[in-house]
């Protein structure tokens, strides 16, 4: 226990952000303190070191935070997840909308492999919809999405709707206002 709560004293908390009524969780404070960071890679390694997942497929930006460590210490490919324009190759495009907004996200083709099990690991999950746009780029190139990791979780947000039918962890949740 003690573990877990020194990862939530290391999440600032940013009220009206991005916009008045928002409670903003700011993952890059855990990145500061080396003793929360390492928890959640060693907790993250200890979930995952005997699943199914072929590959992790981290979203831009600070998802590559936590999923290229795992993906070292596990073995196994990591496929970036980058905003629009960001790929110099032949990408899958997924456009999507945020709470705040719409974005649009890619990835690279010849990164994405058929027929394998992949790990789609960001920093925060709230209403789920970046992750949604993650899962169809693995999709268009004929890979399955068979579990969702973030380290901070919202679940009021619904989230765990609109990533039906994949397995979704997180290491904390708080209340998405």
């Amino acid at each position: 226990m003690a573990d877990l709560e020194l990862l939530d004293k290391s999440i600032r908390r940013v009220p009206d952000f991005p916009k008045p009524g928002i409670l903003f969780y700011d993952i890059t404070s855990v990145f500061v303190n080396p003793d929360a960071f390492k928890y959640c890679i060693d907790r993250m390694v200890e979930i995952y070191k005997d699943s199914k997942i072929d590959a992790i497929a981290g979203v831009d930006s600070r998802g590559f935070l936590f999923a290229a460590p795992l993906a070292e210490k596990l073995g196994i490919p990591l496929v970036l997840i980058r905003k629009k324009g960001k790929l110099p190759g032949d990408t899958y495009t997924c456009k999507y909308s945020l709470e705040y907004g719409t974005a649009e996200v890619e990835a690279h083709k010849s990164d994405i492999e058929k027929g394998k099990n992949y790990l789609v690991v960001d920093d925060l999950i709230a209403t789920g919809g970046t992750l949604v746009a993650a899962r169809n780029l693995i999709e268009q190139g004929g890979g399955t999405v068979t579990d969702f990791f973030g380290v901070i979780g919202l679940p009021e947000l619904n989230y765990e709707k609109v990533l039906a039918p994949s397995k979704i962890t997180t290491l904390i949740n708080y209340s998405g206002k």
